[in-house]
């Protein structure tokens, strides 16, 4: 299921950046008064337009739609809540050993004569 939802939210993602890049922007309405030959399209004057507008919104719902399912899915996963019980201790700890103090006879031998 989730491998399900991570390819149609690809899936939107690329679909929504194609088309946001094949529409005009606002300044490209004053290109097709004159000429520009953009208002004999496959959509007629008006259509185009349109129909990129609402197939952006729908595939915008659908990616909206899967993130939300996404971060659902990754809110109520199985399994352990934590990186700190994920982990298993396969070593066994060793015991610590006190250090040993110096003693009198050592600290002495150790001096150097004068």
């Amino acid at each position: 299921m989730h491998t399900l939802v991570w390819v149609v939210h690809v899936l939107a993602a690329v679909g929504v950046i194609g088309l946001v890049l094949i529409q005009h922007g606002k300044g490209a309405d004053l290109g097709a008064a004159f000429g520009s030959g953009s208002a004999g399209g496959l959509f007629g004057a008006s259509g185009a337009g349109n129909f990129l507008s609402r197939s952006t919104a729908i595939l915008a719902a659908i990616f909206f739609a899967t993130s939300l399912l996404l971060t659902w899915f990754s809110g109520h996963s199985s399994g352990a809540t934590s990186v700190m019980q994920q982990t298993t201790i396969t070593q066994p700890v060793a015991p610590k050993v006190a250090p040993v103090a110096p003693s009198v006879s050592d600290s002495k031998s150790s001096e150097i004569p004068k």
